[in-house]
């Protein structure tokens, strides 16, 4: 039995099959047709909706997500707010009538979401204004696809929500209604789907239930329900699990929960790996980084995954955790090969180790994708070096998209280590790329493109170094 609030109504949904997306409730279970489907797979943001969940102080904090591919039951003990829970009556809330004013809607069908994206903007911008200038608007709605009315409209909707009448939806009268959720509980059993929230729980489960399948923000599993339409015997839940979601602070760094979303670590890296920081906002939209976390992005092992290559080249450590016990162990050991880690039967990743920066580190990380926003790499580099009497030391290079795993390019490293940023340098350098790696061919590029893409970014660190090069994240069509 899930038990939830809707547009500030209290829910109660049983026999849900494990596969079963908040979408998919929302328009076949409780008849709430408002939230649209468009891609089901997270890429298109017609289907985004608002998810409050207690937050400090008791207080519901709400941030967006698709709702076609984020999971029923993790609604438990929480406030799914939906467009048809925005307006007072025929008075319009401050989002929608902005959007009326400034003829932000053609066929409507992308609207809803794009109205729940400004719907989350506008609940922040209550709680601490922020300037809405193009990086903001750009953050919100960079998961929302239209393919009518373009964008000028909306971004002009954004900046015009304060003008409008503050019109509160009936909901947020209610006084109770964040006790009320946070008293529903986050933990959850229900057939084919459990949500612990401690390790001593999820132990026990996986004892339980030796095969079942394990999600976090489900943003790259459910594309297994959504596209190839597979069902899901058993489910464990890991998103709530207390010590998954901590971040620890030591000397040497920090251990950041396998549960710990990208939103979560944005201001970490922020302070500390700015260059990571940009690598995360390019990591899919809003939607997708309120959801997915890094655990997950590691343990998918997909070859282009983006924040791999950046740990492999800090020499990030993994904590595992098993019915053998815990070990720790070198991200570098972890793949093995296509979709293949070093995980073994009924291990789970625990928690990443990010080492402190060095003073003297340098970290540059570059994307190739096809499209700049919400965009899967075809070639990812991360570089750290440092700089020691003229020379580079302490060279660490990772790809993704190069091979059937990410990892090192450790011929090439060897080809800089020691050695003066000159041309003759990167000359031999890019010889030993060659070398380094086979790279994939797919849709996103063949293995002449990427071999060509990955000597280019080892040009460009050259240029960086040389010169102080601009610093995009993304190289796509429009970087320039």
């Amino acid at each position: 039995m899930i038990e939830f609030y809707l547009n500030g109504e209290a829910q109660r949904c049983a026999s849900l099959a494990p596969e079963t997306s908040i979408l998919e409730l929302l328009r076949n279970e409780l008849q709430r047709t408002g939230t649209k489907e468009g891609c089901a797979s997270g890429d298109c943001g017609a289907c985004t909706v608002a998810i409050g969940e207690p937050g400090r102080g008791g207080r519901l904090d709400y941030h967006s997500t698709n709702a076609c591919i984020t999971p029923a039951h993790q609604l438990q003990g929480r406030h799914l707010v939906t467009v048809e829970g925005l307006a007072r009556g025929d008075a319009l809330h401050p989002v929608q009538a902005a959007m009326v004013e400034c003829h932000a809607s053609q066929c409507g069908f992308c609207t809803p979401g794009i109205v729940m994206s400004l719907f989350t903007l506008h609940e922040r911008q209550r709680q601490s204004p922020v300037a809405l200038d193009d990086a903001c608007l750009e953050a919100t709605l960079g998961g929302n696809l239209c393919r009518c009315t373009g964008y000028r409209p909306i971004q002009k909707a954004a900046r015009h929500m304060a003008d409008q009448p503050d019109v509160r939806p009936p909901w947020a009268d209610d006084s109770r209604l964040d006790d009320n959720v946070a008293a529903l509980g986050d933990t959850l059993e229900a057939t084919g789907y459990a949500i612990p929230n401690t390790l001593e729980t999820l132990h026990a489960l996986r004892r339980q239930y030796p095969t079942a399948r394990l999600v976090a923000g489900a943003t790259d599993l459910w594309l297994e329900a959504t596209q190839r339409l597979e069902a899901f015997e058993t489910l464990i839940d890991v998103s709530r699990v207390t010590e998954l979601q901590a971040i620890d602070e030591t000397p040497d760094g920090w251990w950041i929960g396998a549960s710990v979303t990208y939103a979560r670590l944005e201001p970490l890296l922020d302070a500390h790996y700015p260059a990571f920081a940009r690598l995360l906002r390019r990591l899919g939209s809003a939607q997708i980084r309120n959801r997915g976390t890094l655990g997950g992005n590691i343990a998918n092992a997909s070859p282009i995954g983006d924040t791999p290559p950046i740990l492999l080249a800090l020499d990030a450590h993994l904590a595992l955790e098993g019915p053998n016990g815990a070990r720790t162990l070198p991200l570098d050991a972890f793949f093995l090969d296509y979709k293949r880690t070093a995980l073994e039967s009924g291990e789970f990743i625990r928690a990443i180790f990010l080492p402190r920066p060095e003073n003297d580190q340098h970290l540059e990380v570059w994307k190739l994708s096809k499209r700049r926003e919400d965009d899967i790499s075809a070639v990812l580099g991360a570089f750290a070096w440092r700089e020691e009497n003229g020379c580079l030391r302490d060279v660490h290079l990772a790809f993704g998209g190069m091979d059937a795993t990410p990892r090192r390019a450790q011929a090439t490293e060897a080809a800089l280590e020691g050695h003066p940023p000159d041309v003759a340098t990167f000359d031999t350098a890019r010889q030993a790329l060659a070398r380094d790696f086979s790279p994939l061919d797919d849709v996103r590029g063949s293995a002449a493109y990427r071999r060509l893409a990955a000597a280019n970014l080892l040009e460009r660190l050259r240029l960086k170094i040389d010169h102080g090069a601009v610093q995009e994240v993304c190289l796509d069509a429009y970087a320039h």
